[in-house]
């Protein structure tokens, strides 16, 4: 049932707080108040429409020989002490169904031994590489399947989309741009599913910062305080919040996870207007919702208003409650076959009912030091794949003097703690801390990001002091066999060249006055479970700074969880060369050190923008802390829209220090040959899409009604790869002077040229249309088309009309 409290908080405080915050929102739908989530019932059936109907078939042939009793069994994880899977859904042995196993995590599988480590999303995301998304999230599949595991919960996390910088979970997902997140996560999602797994895509929606993200206790007052409340208007939900997500449903999502916070004032995970309107009606969603662990807070009303599955555990709230509420009539029998057919449906769909598969959840154990099968998990035909992946995720900033790449240095001098391999505890301390080289912080972020424990942690270090980093914490730390330490790697690399490699981690000795070269290694560490304290800590800007005054070609690398302010140091004479290295995975140290040494070209470029100071950001910085009325009722107002990362740049006139979509090579590039035509005959072309809901949307906001192409040669001396980006402004009030709409990474040889090509999508160049509640293309009115290598770096720029005489 609806929990009174919640219903009395509606009556008392929302309505007039709703009211007031709509005056203020940028664009809000008039059928709602902004703040306010208007019910939207039934939940759809599934309709098995685009490739979902043979699984549709199977699923409802199985389901209809089910009792009640199995049917709500497969609504609810169950409690299984032996299983080191994150939940469990029961078999159902006489009609052969073996269970499903759902395991964490987006970036390689936690928790288990003779795995991979594989680049984080915020990695995967600066390499701007589609096959890259594709394959990478093809092998964590296969892992996932080999292990015994039915679903992997992600790789696609496209929420948080990075509206706060602080945000504890950003790294996890690829980019601050809803464009480029749709395009890698719908890759990600083939690459699973296409390998046997079910694919999970969270958190749906504006899940954008861990402070309050679950409802608990004022120890002061002993009152409860609700989980916030994100508020976002309905023109910003379509284009930058849903956005990705309708790109992941058009690939074939089989699952998404509902968020921990409210929408609107109303959970997530029992939200009607988010689960049964955007997804399951608008988007077409035909697979199954999911909670959150523990982010479900009612019964009834949550089954009604479109979860389906609720973990870790069904029986809080459903189990055999729900079944009572189907025989009293609370409850329709259909709606239960709806859920547990879009379960089954997901199920067949990834083709789990393959029989060579391995037993469930065979490979994964909840204590190491017990008996249990031992799988090798990986390929060995991937090992090529993890190390393209973790460089193609080098972004370098700063390069003076031909600083990099490095010549056989005489001598090298190695500096600062994130050099070094992480220093580990025990067995099972490793477990959970081989991400952050900080076992004890990241195995208590593990614990406060899955306990319904409220706020926020214990304040999260900035740095992880102890070791290098590839890979945040919380549920997408990774548990690889081993880590390449940028130590490691360059100690090797010196000894094949016969070079003096010199290192200090503390940076406390002498420099040697005869290096040619002083690296620092330094970290911006992040996790699960809570925000980030700063964007910059003053430990490290000071070794840096001391560094450079002692060394006269100083290069930084950033082993970065996140933004990271660099404006302390950046400018020094010294400091020659700066490379942001995310999170690279397993292959960190092999990675750079074949980037510094020039056997490959850097070819990343920031997912985000980087600003000079933390002012830039204004009022989407950091998390808002709560006084006063909403001190029990959180209340965050996405009141800047669609204006975050470069579009609110543009829109304030802040130059940023790098831009979105920045980054440089050891070669250059020129642009040249631009041509711009219309793809769809001008008498099929509609202001509004006319086609048939299918999974994403429309059928036809997926045609291509525009295609561009360019030239790019790289006039260079070595083989590069470069990403020319396509930007569109839409001529319609409101609108951002810019917006991402295509990408290719393209490798040109010396000397020789490419022809890109970008494909405009009919959603590419719609607005969302508030009042007929449909996306609308501006006809008769000229897109300008800015072609370039950043956001800000546009070499090409031309028109588009959009006829339909």
């Amino acid at each position: 049932m609806v929990r009174l409290r919640e219903a009395a908080a509606y009556v008392a405080f929302l309505l007039p707080k709703a009211v007031a915050a709509a005056s203020h929102a940028v664009v809000h739908d008039d059928t709602y108040f902004y703040g306010q989530s208007p019910p939207i019932y039934p939940t759809p059936e599934m309709t098995g429409v685009g490739d979902w109907g043979d699984a549709s078939s199977k699923a409802q042939i199985l389901v209809s020989q089910m009792t009640l009793e199995e049917k709500v069994s497969l609504t609810g994880g169950i409690q299984n002490s032996t299983s080191g899977c994150g939940g469990n859904i029961p078999a159902i042995s006489r009609l052969g169904f073996p269970g499903m196993c759902l395991q964490d995590g987006p970036n390689g599988i936690k928790g288990t031994e003779l795995v991979n480590g594989y680049p984080s999303g915020i990695h995967l995301g600066a390499s701007w590489n589609k096959s890259l998304a594709y394959h990478q999230a093809y092998a964590i599949g296969g892992e996932f399947r080999r292990k015994g595991a039915t679903l992997a919960l992600g790789p696609p996390v496209i929420g948080p989309l990075g509206r706060i910088a602080f945000g504890g979970r950003n790294w996890e997902g690829y980019s601050n741009d809803p464009y480029l997140s749709g395009i890698l996560g719908a890759e990600a999602v083939r690459g699973v599913q296409n390998n046997g797994v079910i694919s999970c895509a969270k958190h749906f929606v504006g899940n954008e910062q861990e402070l309050h993200r679950n409802p608990h206790l004022d120890k002061h007052t002993n009152k409860t305080v609700e989980a916030s409340s994100s508020n976002i208007d309905d023109r910003t939900m379509h284009e930058l919040y849903m956005w990705p997500f309708a790109d992941v449903v058009h690939a074939g999502a089989a699952s998404v996870m509902c968020a921990y916070q409210r929408l609107n004032n109303s959970y997530s995970c029992h939200n009607s207007k988010a689960l049964n309107g955007l997804l399951k009606t608008e988007l077409g969603f035909q697979g199954f919702v999911m909670s959150d662990w523990s982010a479900q807070h009612t019964g009834i009303a949550s089954a009604l208003a479109g979860l389906d599955m609720a973990m870790p555990y069904g029986r809080e709230y459903w189990g055999a409650s729900l079944a009572e509420a189907v025989r009293n009539g609370s409850v329709p029998a259909s709606h239960i076959d709806n859920m547990v057919t879009r379960i089954m449906a997901a199920w067949y769909f990834s083709h789990q009912d393959d029989p060579s598969l391995p037993s469930v959840g065979v490979g994964l154990a909840s204590d190491f030091e017990k008996r249990h099968p031992i799988i090798d998990a990986r390929n060995p035909d991937d090992a090529g794949l993890i190390l393209e992946g973790a460089i193609q995720g080098h972004v370098l900033v700063k390069n003076i003097n031909n600083a990099l790449p490095l010549t056989t240095p005489r001598i090298l001098s190695l500096y600062g703690y994130d050099a070094k391999t992480p220093d580990t505890n025990n067995a099972k301390a490793g477990m959970n801390g081989w991400s952050l080289g900080l076992q004890s912080h990241n195995y208590r972020s593990v614990i406060c990001g899955f306990a319904s424990i409220g706020g926020q942690c214990p304040p999260f270090p900035p740095i992880a002091a102890n070791g290098t980093i590839i890979s945040g914490g919380g549920s997408g730390a990774v548990t690889p066999v081993y880590i390449s330490s940028p130590f490691q790697a360059l100690q090797a690399r010196a000894h094949r060249d016969k070079s003096q490699l010199f290192w200090d981690f503390d940076g406390t000795e002498p420099t040697n006055s005869e290096t040619d070269a002083c690296l620092v290694f330094i970290n911006a560490a992040s996790s699960e479970g809570v925000d980030r304290p700063a964007l910059r800590d003053d430990y490290s800007d000071g070794l840096i700074i001391d560094i450079a005054s002692r060394c006269n070609n100083t290069i930084v690398v950033i082993h970065n969880a996140g933004v990271r302010l660099v404006d302390q140091w950046i400018e020094h004479p010294n400091v020659t060369a700066v490379i942001f290295a995310h999170l690279p995975g397993q292959d960190s140290g092999e990675a750079i050190t074949q980037i510094l040494y020039g056997d490959v070209s850097p070819s990343g470029k920031l997912p985000y923008t980087l600003p000079r100071n933390e002012s830039d950001y204004g009022s989407i910085l950091a998390p808002v802390t709560y006084t006063g009325w909403d001190r029990y009722f959180p209340q965050d107002n996405f009141t800047e829209g669609v204006f975050i990362d470069y579009r609110a740049f543009d829109a304030k006139k802040i130059t940023p220090r790098f831009e979105f979509g920045f980054g440089m090579t050891y070669t250059t590039f020129e642009y040249s040959n631009l041509r711009v035509r219309q793809n769809v005959k001008s008498n099929n072309l509609s202001e509004y899409p006319v086609g048939p809901i299918i999974p994403g949307g429309s059928a036809d906001l997926w045609d291509t009604v525009a295609v561009v192409t360019a030239d790019l040669t790289n006039s260079g001396k070595m083989e590069a790869a470069e990403i020319a980006q396509l930007y569109v402004h839409i001529p319609a009030i409101g609108q951002p002077v810019k917006q991402l709409r295509g990408f290719n990474k393209i490798i040109i040889p010396p000397g020789e040229t490419r022809t890109v090509d970008f494909r405009l999508r009919r959603r590419d160049l719609s607005i969302w249309d508030v009042v007929s509640q449909k996306w609308k293309l501006i006809i008769g009115t000229e897109y300008l088309i800015y072609i370039g290598a950043s956001s800000d770096k546009s070499l090409l720029n031309g028109t588009l009309v959009l006829s339909m005489d």
